[in-house]
């Protein structure tokens, strides 16, 4: 397994839908974050984009020179982003971090944001610019000479003079739920992001982008993005959830679903279908919560659980194709200690250095935490 962590470049607190034990979000507190995690041995960090958000490529820059092997997840934007200045800065991030750039890619879901910035196209006329610029993109991180005439996008001899370090270019991640925008992840996407559905349908996606890769004669990598509310024991890690949304009412859930409900992302309708925007019933699956999506865009279950049984769930997310997790937890910097030293030594980790010298510790946990462990 690969493991991310995130960035709170939109702010951060102990508690969602208020004001209360809110965190001052500015350049200290994400090198902090950052630096955490680069020291915990998670693989990356992913820093999330939109107008509510600081510019993600202007802080990963930063962000690289404070950090020794943390790679930075940042999103390229089709439609609002020219692929060819997209590619320039791709190259530059990637060399002056030697080679710690990966690249998501965001298509947008909010009519009302994208016209903010100027976008004013259909669900499926975004995905048809996503297409043609991850086409100019690749072919001018490859040293190709470009071309193109689509319907969207035009260039005339588009060159990239200084190549990444990577080749034949930055790992780009893509996620999709409807057809649209998994015909162009499996076309041009290397890590396909489903946000944390239950494990069926997780299944079921996962099928049916490896079904459209293998058309397109490519192989696919999965991952997932999601929270985590981990605890010593499951009685602590669901009283950490409840209250993380303690000073969420009735009026502040219906006003947050109201905005949601604008989008025309096929992935926010299935958030939405989770929790059907009440709290009768949010654990959806086994350890599988979806209150962070009452008020929260995106992203909207967690992992909630002791040790062994957040481990657990994770395994049989892997067991179905997913390797890579980009997790987050409410603040992020304690969540991102929480989690590696409880978690970490349990799970297969792709940084093996981290793993060993984590041995004894995992061996321990495993043996005090099981899957078994009652609420």
């Amino acid at each position: 397994m690969e493991i991310l962590w995130f960035i709170p470049t939109h702010g951060d607190s102990r508690y969602l839908g208020t004001t209360k034990g809110g965190r001052v979000a500015d350049f200290s507190y994400f090198r902090q974050v950052a630096q955490a995690a680069d020291r915990l041995g998670y693989t990356g960090v992913l820093i999330p984009t939109g107008r509510s958000c600081e510019d993600p490529w202007t802080l990963a820059s930063a962000l690289s020179a404070v950090t020794e092997r943390l790679k930075f997840l940042i999103a390229v934007r089709p439609g609002i982003m020219s692929p060819a200045v997209a590619a320039r800065m791709a190259a530059t991030v990637d060399r002056i971090s030697n080679g710690r750039l990966l690249i998501n890619v965001v298509a947008g879901g909010d009519p009302v944001e994208l016209a903010g910035d100027g976008l004013f196209l259909t669900h499926d006329e975004r995905y048809e610019v996503t297409d043609e610029f991850l086409t100019v993109w690749r072919n001018l991180l490859e040293g190709k000479e470009v071309d193109f005439k689509g319907k969207h996008l035009n260039i005339d001899g588009g060159q990239l003079l200084f190549p990444p370090v990577q080749q034949p270019h930055p790992p780009i991640y893509f996620g999709g739920s409807s057809p649209a925008g998994q015909a162009v992840a499996a076309k041009h996407t290397d890590v396909y992001l489903t946000w944390g559905e239950p494990p069926a349908q997780v299944e079921q996606k996962i099928k049916e982008v490896r079904r459209r890769a293998e058309q397109e004669r490519r192989t696919v990598r999965f991952g997932m993005r999601l929270h985590v509310i981990v605890r010593e024991t499951e009685e602590e890690a669901w009283q950490a959830a409840d209250r993380l949304i303690q000073y969420v009412d009735d009026d502040t859930i219906a006003a947050a679903q109201r905005t949601l409900a604008r989008q025309d992302s096929v992935g926010q309708k299935r958030m939405m279908q989770l929790h059907k925007g009440g709290r009768e019933v949010l654990e959806i699956s086994p350890n599988l919560w979806a209150g962070v999506g009452l008020v929260r865009g995106g992203a909207g279950t967690a992992l909630v659980g002791n040790p062994g049984q957040v481990a657990a769930r994770m395994k049989e997310y892997a067991d179905l194709g997913i390797d890579t997790f980009v997790l987050s937890g409410y603040p992020h910097l304690e969540e991102a200690y929480q989690f590696a030293e409880l978690v970490f030594p349990l799970l297969p980790l792709k940084n093996r250095g981290f793993e060993q010298k984590n041995q004894l510790v995992g061996e321990m946990i495993a043996n005090q935490y099981s899957p078994e462990v009652s609420k």
